[in-house]
């Protein structure tokens, strides 16, 4: 039988170190990635919550991070959580929550204080009931803004959320969703309670460019026309004499695959 032949210093070098790298190297992120989505209309402010961390349990000093899509920018974590920290870059591109508690067997929790049985400290707790370890089964707000400018129906791209362990090494990542939404639009003609012919002029405003169409009670079509810039003014007139009594209007604004709905008001034809 041949014997393997040994191998040359330099090989054997090669591959000792490549062992000792993937011994050291981090475990890659496990389970579920991490996920959150909201909409926002332009010049306004909305909730983005993230959750499904499922990498491995870690201690302090680890951090979520969220990357803003531009335009838009973070301006809060509002979480209040004695072992979660929040904090927002100054140009708003990234917010992060940061675990200052500490990672127990049978996890940590949500604040300071005692779990149900014995046990007191600010993110650790034991007791009957084990809570989740950090960042497990846990949702994460931030506080986004989108400038008046944005157009909508954008989906905004480059958000984005990781988490790293103290060291860090990357444990978890994902994609959010943030998609600039359509401002409602406003039935300002008729008024309200105010005696109504078979056929009035309806009108309002809404985003300028916008299809709006007026629906009764019924979900039936009243009326449709587009909001006209720089306004976003619009009027219409029923088609066919509206039925006489009591019923309802709503208009329903769509632009750019997004739409909005005004608030109902009651009218009475007579």
């Amino acid at each position: 039988m041949r014997r393997p032949r040994p191998l040359p210093a330099a090989l054997a070098c090669s591959a000792a170190l490549l062992l000792t790298v993937l011994a050291t190297s981090p475990a890659p992120a496990e389970g579920r990635e991490l996920w959150g989505s909201v909409t926002i209309v332009p010049g306004h402010q909305g909730l983005l919550e993230v959750a499904g961390y499922g990498g491995p349990a870690l201690g302090a000093g680890s951090r979520l991070t969220l990357t803003a899509p531009q335009p838009a920018e973070v301006t809060a974590t509002p979480l209040v959580d004695g072992v979660y920290r929040g904090a927002v870059a100054a140009d708003g591109g990234t917010g992060s929550y940061t675990f200052t508690g500490t990672a127990t067997g049978t996890g940590t929790g949500a604040g300071a204080g005692a779990g149900a049985g014995t046990g007191t400290g600010a993110g650790s707790a034991t007791g009957t009931a084990a809570e989740p370890g950090p960042w497990l089964g846990r949702t994460f707000p931030f506080v986004l803004s989108v400038p008046a400018t944005a157009v909508p129906g954008t989906r905004l791209g480059g958000c984005a959320m990781v988490v790293t362990d103290a060291a860090g090494a990357r444990r978890d990542q994902g994609a959010c969703t943030v998609t600039v939404g359509l401002p409602d639009p406003a039935l300002t003609q008729p008024l309200a309670g105010v005696p109504l012919g078979r056929r009035p002029t309806i009108a309002g405003t809404a985003y300028p460019g916008a299809q709006v169409t007026v629906r009764d009670q019924n979900e039936d079509e009243v009326c449709s026309t587009t909001a006209t810039a720089p306004g976003g003014t619009w009027s219409c007139v029923p088609g066919t004499d509206l039925p006489a009594g009591a019923g309802r209007l709503q208009a329903t604004a769509t632009f750019n695959g997004v739409s909005a709905a005004s608030e109902q008001i009651r009218i009475t034809v007579t």
